[in-house]
């Protein structure tokens, strides 16, 4: 059978659906793929079952022009099948997915910058409907542009409800069947990844973890790997996913060892050409200079390290928990929000990224770290103002400075003439470190808490200028010409 389909947009997804078999276990049982072709680009993404008789194949076009395709399967009702379509330019907002830039940064397909300010939201999806809805609609006004969350549900302090959709099936013996996907469950996930498209937000899949009382954590190395072909089928054609391996993926190595680790990274690499792939660690970090990361994701407080892991990793570090503003009893969800937005501050001007979480007690157990809902603290403003200065920057990225003893103790970065330098808890009522020694300066003041902006004049030669004395300043400095 020959398709011709609609005009289908660059970094859209084109969609191939087929009858087939429903006898036996489909997920087992029936291989699809097929073999997508643009003038030189060939793609050839799995396919998947998706319940009551129905196949799919997806392609994310990333090429404009006439792309054709046949679908190769070992059952002859879905082998053989032809067709075409066109890509076309991209719509409005559509800037593909995004990449690693300038080897420490990132930016979409198209070219726009990308400036990651995350936060974590582990098991929203397995909320009820209502609360899932609470979480877009406190999205809508918050300043993240990427959502760390789970595939699998969560067993966890403050989140220990069942899911109104598991990802696998109940078997015979009540339990997971691990060999048969729910596509109930599979579809709602798709939903949510495009409801966070709608809002320009990146979805960082989270692929395994620890924390399960359903058995998803002790799978097989089959099981996993089957789980992995099937996710990566439905998921990679949309433009806006990341790709994270685990959370916390060192509390999992008696079922997964570093070896398995390092092959399911590969099998990303490989069927997937599309998305940023990283691996989020507790207290053994992974090496992040291996080929198929992209980028590191660390959970480490002591921010002040991001210069030296962008030194030894050579890729963008981004710092996805720097501990959370909170008041739960664990150290790493009871920091204030000032000292979020300090440790915020520090990572950006020194030139890598970083992550939010919200960890107040509810009596319900409505933690927007977990569950998401509303935002009840005082940081998410301030880091929406952090965005704005550094989505103001020139583009690039910024790249820390050097050859002074003060960036030891203080943050700066710069790209061409523009300089950002951020005091932390410092308090100096002057200043003359690394300003211009000569030509024409203009020098604002950025109060990070207050999240005002104050012009202090231009300046000609380096000369002492005269500031507040307060914790958690910054200066802007732009050089003439």
């Amino acid at each position: 059978m020959t398709t011709n389909a609609q005009a289908i947009e660059q970094w859209g997804i084109f969609e191939i659906s087929l009858n087939g078999p429903s006898e036996g276990n489909p997920y087992l049982d029936v291989e699809l793929s097929a073999r997508f072709q643009c003038g030189d680009r060939t793609v050839e993404p799995d396919g998947f079952y998706d319940g009551d008789g129905i196949y799919r194949v997806r392609l994310m076009p990333d090429v404009q022009g006439e792309w054709r395709y046949t679908t190769r399967s070992n059952r002859a009702e879905l082998d053989g099948h032809t067709g075409s379509f066109t890509c076309v330019a991209p719509s409005a907002g559509n800037h593909g997915p995004v990449r690693v830039h300038n080897t420490f940064h990132f930016a979409y397909a198209d070219g726009t910058p990308h400036i990651s300010v995350g936060t974590t939201c582990y098991a929203w999806i397995h909320q009820t409907e209502e609360l899932q809805e609470q979480t877009l609609e406190t999205l809508k006004t918050a300043p993240f542009n990427k959502m760390r969350m789970c595939v699998f549900p969560k067993h966890y302090p403050y989140n220990r409800n069942e899911p109104p959709h598991h990802p696998f099936l109940e078997g015979a013996d009540g339990g997971r069947d691990f060999s048969r996907p729910n596509p109930e469950a599979f579809r709602h996930l798709e939903r949510r990844v495009l409801d966070l498209q709608r809002l320009g937000i990146e979805a960082d899949i989270i692929i395994f973890h620890p924390y399960d009382c359903w058995g998803y954590a002790t799978m097989t190395p089959d099981e996993n790997r089957r789980y992995l072909r099937y996710l990566l089928a439905r998921l990679s054609p949309f433009r806006n996913v990341w790709w994270s391996m685990a959370n916390e993926y060192d509390f999992m190595l008696k079922t997964i060892p570093l070896e398995l680790w390092d092959e399911l990274f590969q099998t990303v690499v490989e069927r997937d050409p599309y998305h940023l792939r990283s691996i989020h660690q507790a207290h053994l970090d992974y090496d992040y200079t291996k080929p198929w990361v992209t980028h590191a994701s660390v959970q480490k407080w002591d921010v002040r390290r991001s210069r030296e892991w962008r030194q030894q990793y050579q890729k963008p570090v981004v710092n996805d928990e720097p501990e959370y503003e909170g008041n739960i009893p664990h150290t790493w969800g009871n920091i204030s929000a000032q000292e979020l937005v300090n440790r915020f501050w520090i990572t950006f001007a020194d030139g890598a990224y970083a992550g939010h979480g919200e960890t107040y007690l509810h009596p319900e157990d409505i933690l927007w770290w977990s569950k998401g809902g509303v935002l009840h603290g005082e940081s998410a403003p301030r880091i929406a103002f952090l965005r704005r200065i550094i989505e103001d920057a020139p583009p690039g990225g910024l790249t820390p400075m050097d050859g002074l003893w003060i960036w030891s103790r203080i943050s700066g970065s710069s790209n061409g003439g523009y300089r950002l330098i951020y005091f932390g808890p410092h308090q100096p009522k002057t200043w003359i470190d690394a300003l211009p020694d000569s030509g024409r300066y203009t020098v604002d003041l950025i109060d990070t808490w207050e999240m005002t902006i104050t012009p202090l004049g231009t300046f000609e030669g380096k000369q002492m200028i005269d500031l507040p004395g307060k914790p958690y300043m910054a200066l802007r400095i732009q050089i003439d010409g």
